[in-house]
């Protein structure tokens, strides 16, 4: 789904597919018509955007093929489909029965995140449509926050070096440039943008930015408006939005009866009390000596123990004080039942700080609600249609909040991505 943006900026706005579990190319092509078309079709649009979650062991394969890759390109025309953005943050397994930390790894230290995420612009290069400025893929924020120290500081920053490098010749090779955008979330090396522009400054900021989650800006306790300022003068770019929620609860303690019935086995849910919100140093295990300078805005760690929990359990039986907001993303259209709440106001700030002013401040937008499979049971959908019409929701949702802050929705046609 394309919209315009009064300065003249084409932003791209679909679905990520990690929701769903397929890990290869005739699973995902599947999927495409499962899913993917009815959405389409609800909505009533000739022509929708998907963020594509392609594993590792796909990618590489499509990346080595050329042949699989037009296959891929004419399966997405064919059905009214385009891709300018793919999510390259799980590297494998991320509908498994148990995901939790793993998600993580491999991290930015390693060759294989490395290779993993240019095999991915080598794909997005060729599926990207011809009138299409660019390509964008996210990825995680270097590593999860422990364990740190300055020779895996050194590893990552010569990883980044490696990746500006390997993009410039995807760019060289094929015409098309594709950035990569690191994605700040709970209990990684990076969750604030504060923390952001500290690690990550320094880097390519041509080809090389930052995906904002609203969801994790939301359990930072981030003033989006400040948040994208704070951004803006250190040089570091939004290559990518996503557009998610995550859930709020004003009173946790006396609340814990309805806050267990979203405690699942699948994700890690990072739990942030209010109290992080000034908390933009360094994680405990990574001072400044170790690769990561301190004193950004502060020196409290946003994972401290007394505002902070890696999961949603843990922060039950510690009784956090609240209020809490917990990394768990819920529907957009759908907020959870009081006494729950979600972070839309976040979400909606953000988007107005975004995009309410005389340019586009981002053009690739995801929304991003891969949880509807681990939702409490009555919120869960109970069919494949179900899923298809929640997402088509969601979408819609999005749509009508961007054309609210005097967007419009391109007739984009589907000769627009002919293969």
């Amino acid at each position: 789904m394309r919209l315009r943006h009064a300065g003249g900026t084409t932003v791209h706005l679909g679905y990520c597919t990690n929701v769903h579990p397929a890990e290869d190319l005739a699973g995902i092509l599947a999927q495409l018509d499962t899913y993917a078309v009815p959405v389409r079709e609800t909505l009533g649009a000739d022509l929708l955007g998907l963020g594509l979650w392609l594993a590792a062991p796909v990618a590489a394969e499509l990346a080595a093929d050329p042949g699989a890759r037009r296959r891929l390109r004419t399966g997405l025309a064919a059905r009214g489909l385009e891709v300018v953005t793919l999510n390259g943050f799980p590297y494998a397994a991320f509908q498994a029965p148990v995901v939790k930390g793993a998600v993580y790894h491999p991290d930015w230290t390693t060759a294989g995140r490395l290779a993993y995420t240019l095999n991915l612009a080598r794909v997005l290069a060729d599926l990207l449509p011809d009138d299409a400025a660019r390509g964008s893929v996210s990825t995680l924020p270097l590593a999860w926050r422990e364990p740190w120290d300055a020779a895996r500081a050194d590893a990552a920053r010569r990883r980044l070096d490696e990746l500006a490098a390997g993009l410039a010749a995807v760019e060289r090779d094929t015409g098309r440039p594709v950035r990569v955008g690191f994605e700040p979330e709970p209990g990684c090396l990076v969750e604030s943008t504060g923390q952001a522009t500290a690690v990550l400054s320094g880097m390519d900021t041509g080809r090389l930015g930052i995906c904002l989650d609203l969801a994790h800006l939301a359990c930072a306790w981030e003033d989006p408006a400040a948040a994208l300022g704070r951004l803006r003068a250190a040089g570091l770019p939004v290559v990518k939005v996503q557009v998610s929620a995550a859930l709020e609860a004003t009173h946790p303690v006396a609340d814990a009866d309805a806050l267990r019935r979203w405690v699942e086995p699948r994700f890690l849910h990072q739990t942030r009390a209010a109290g992080c919100a000034a908390a933009t140093g360094p994680p405990r295990s990574a001072p400044g000596a170790d690769g990561v300078p301190a004193g950004v805005d502060g020196t409290a760690d946003p994972a401290d123990p007394a505002w902070a929990a890696d999961d949603l359990d843990a922060a039950l039986d510690a009784a956090l004080p609240g209020p809490w907001r917990v990394h768990y993303h819920v529907p957009l259209h759908a907020p959870p039942e009081p006494p729950l709440a979600s972070t839309l106001p976040v979400l909606r700030a953000a988007l107005a700080a975004l995009f309410a002013g005389p340019d586009a401040g981002c053009d690739h937008l995801d929304v991003e609600t891969y949880t509807w499979g681990v939702l409490p049971a009555a919120r869960r959908p109970r069919t494949d249609a179900e899923l298809a019409a929640g997402i088509a929701a969601e979408l819609a949702f999005a749509r009508d909040e961007l054309v609210a802050l005097g967007l419009t929705v391109s007739g984009a046609e589907r000769s627009e991505v002919a293969a």
